[in-house]
């Protein structure tokens, strides 16, 4: 099978987290499954449409149509316009009817598989939401009226993720940006281990709970924080 492009399901049931689809046709259709209809990619969950999108092969290049879905795509965290052509690159997170799906897309086929601790979608929508605040001056969380504070590893990584909420952040800018103070190795990168980022991130999952702050890891590329967090 030709390697052009694929799409790794972050979120999206029935699949396995870390799936990954091949982008090998010309077109790539992608929807809910129904009796009338299996799209070549195909999900469960009712807020997807039958015919949400599709991913055409266009000069080299995967365009991504959204198909007048009902309940909308989102490419990085912005609403695209349907029926308009939108050429996707290397990272690019789309979510499909506000989140219930989530998909990272990748001209790169990595060895590795996903990383990936979300929500399951059913646990997400029968669990109440919990009401939650993020005070960044006073660096705490605030959940269910419980005041959480943050250390400065945690408010750095938070920040980061938060000011690019929806979006992969590289591991560069993470370590970059979390670690000033560590010296530089290869190309200004700090010397920092995935072991101690992935500690962090454990931390923070841990302290403040993974209803506060879903963040999903994109193993060998970096992390994604799907927030809705009330901030001040």
């Amino acid at each position: 099978m030709e390697n052009f492009a694929c799409l790794y399901v972050v979120r999206g049931e029935p699949y396995q987290p870390g799936t990954c689809v091949n982008l090998s046709e010309e077109e790539t259709h992608v929807g809910r499954i129904s009796n009338q209809l299996t799209p070549d990619v195909a999900f469960t969950n009712a807020f997807i449409s039958r015919q949400h999108v599709v991913i055409r092969r266009e000069r080299e290049r995967a365009v991504l149509y959204d198909l007048g879905s009902r309940h909308g795509t989102e490419i990085n965290g912005v609403r695209v316009t349907p029926n308009v052509p939108y050429p996707l690159n290397t990272s690019d997170i789309i979510r499909l009817a506000g989140g219930m799906t989530v998909l990272h897309f990748s001209y790169m086929f990595a060895e590795q598989t996903l990383e990936i601790e979300p929500l399951s979608i059913t646990r997400r929508m029968n669990v109440p939401e919990l009401e939650t605040a993020v005070h960044w001056e006073k660096r705490e969380c605030v959940v269910e009226g419980k005041r959480i504070p943050m250390s400065e590893k945690e408010y750095l990584l938070l920040r980061l993720l938060y000011d690019h909420a929806d979006s992969l952040v590289p591991l560069e800018d993470i370590k970059a940006g979390v670690w000033p103070e560590r010296s530089n190795v290869a190309q200004g990168v700090p010397d920092v281990t995935m072991e101690e980022l992935n500690a962090l991130v454990y931390r923070v999952r841990k302290k403040f709970g993974k209803d506060t702050f879903l963040i999903s890891a994109v193993r060998g590329n970096g992390y994604v924080l799907e927030s809705s967090l009330k901030s001040s």
